[in-house]
C-alpha cells in the first residue's frame, strides 16, 4: 500500500466495516480474537487519487479453512439497524447474506458484516479532546502515529520482540527518538496538517488477563493471547510513571491520537504516500504536559 487518502474520519478504506453479533454488538479481537487471522486485501487501485469503485471491485475477504470471500466495494442498498460500536449506536450498511454466512461459520456464532454509512450516520470524537471531529468504526480516533524507534525501544525491553501489528498504528514513523511523538501537537505529511489531542491508551487492564483479552497482547499470526507487551508496558508506560500528578486509571499509554488540523475535501490534495517526510509543527516539552 503505497498512497493512503486522508479523510475527516480517516484513511479511505479503514474501519469501515465491523462483525457485529445477533444483536448488532460489534465483535472485537478483544472478546473474538479469532478475527486477527482474518486477512483482507483490496486492489491496488482502490488507493489511487479520485478512484471510484465499479460492480466488479471487490474486497478479498480470507481466514484459515474458510473459502475467499468477496464483498463489493459499491455501496450496498441494504440497511441494518441497531448496530453498535462502545458508546455509539445507529444503523449500518448490511454486506448481505453470504458475508453473514461466512462469518457465522467462521466465529461459530450468528455473524454480520457491516459498513460504516457515512452518508447518513455520524460518530462524534470525545469532545474532550477533539470537538466537532468524527470517526467511523474506529475505537476512539481516525488516526493513530506510532515511531519505529518507540517499537524498538520496547522490544528492547521483551524477552521476545513484537511487530508492529500489536499496536495497528495507521500512521508509522521512523528517524526519531523513541516516545518522542508523546509530545506531538502538529505534524505535517505531505499537504496534510494532523492535529495531536491526546496519547494513545490501551485496553484498561484487567485484575485478570483473561476477564477480556487485550488486543497488543494478542499473537496476530495465532490469534493466542498472552501477558506482554502489557506487562512491561505497566512498569513503563503506565499512568502512574508517565502522569505522576494526575489521578491514576491503570492505563498504559503507546502512540498518539490524531484527527485532522483543518477539514478537507475528500479527494483533493490529501493523498499520504509512503516514505513522505514528516514535519513537527508544534509540540509539548515534556510528557506530563501531554493530554491523555
Amino acid at each position: 500500500m503505497q498512497n493512503l487518502t486522508a479523510w475527516n474520519t480517516g484513511f479511505r478504506w479503514d474501519r469501515q466495516w465491523i462483525v457485529v453479533n445477533y444483536k448488532g454488538r460489534a465483535y472485537t479481537q478483544r472478546n473474538e480474537p479469532k478475527l486477527a487471522l482474518v486477512q483482507v486485501e483490496l486492489p491496488n487501485e482502490a488507493f489511487t487519487e479520485g478512484w471510484e469503485p465499479t460492480r466488479s471491485s471487490y474486497m478479498a475477504i480470507r481466514a484459515p479453512g474458510m473459502d475467499m470471500l468477496k464483498i463489493s466495494l459499491s455501496r450496498p442498498s441494504d440497511v441494518t439497524d441497531g448496530v453498535s460500536v462502545f458508546e455509539w449506536s445507529g444503523s449500518a450498511l448490511d454486506e448481505g447474506a453470504e458475508a453473514a454466512n461466512w462469518f457465522t461459520n467462521y466465529l461459530g456464532k450468528t455473524s454480520r458484516l457491516v459498513r460504516f454509512d457515512a452518508a447518513s450516520a455520524t460518530r462524534p470524537v470525545d469532545a474532550e479532546f477533539a470537538p466537532g471531529h468524527k470517526i467511523m468504526f474506529s475505537d476512539e480516533y481516525p488516526f493513530m502515529l506510532l515511531s519505529q524507534e518507540s517499537l524498538d525501544a520496547l522490544n528492547k525491553l521483551l524477552k521476545e520482540p513484537l511487530p508492529i501489528n500489536r499496536f495497528r498504528p495507521n500512521i508509522l514513523v521512523e528517524g526519531c527518538e523513541p516516545y518522542s511523538e508523546d509530545l506531538w501537537t502538529e505534524v505535517s505529511i505531505s499537504k496534510v496538517k494532523f492535529q495531536g489531542v491526546k496519547l494513545c491508551s490501551r485496553c484498561k487492564v484487567k485484575r485478570h488477563l483473561s476477564d477480556v483479552f487485550q488486543i497488543p497482547t494478542i499473537d496476530q499470526n495465532t490469534g493466542i493471547a498472552g501477558s506482554e507487551p502489557t506487562e512491561t508496558l505497566m512498569k513503563v508506560r503506565s499512568d502512574k510513571v508517565l502522569l505522576p500528578n494526575r489521578k491514576h486509571k491503570g492505563k498504559v499509554y503507546f502512540g498518539q491520537n490524531l484527527v485532522l488540523k483543518d477539514n478537507l475535501t475528500e479527494g483533493k490534495e490529501n493523498i499520504v504516500k509512503v516514505g513522505d517526510p514528516v514535519f513537527v509543527l508544534r509540540k509539548v516539552s515534556t510528557t506530563v504536559e501531554a493530554a491523555a
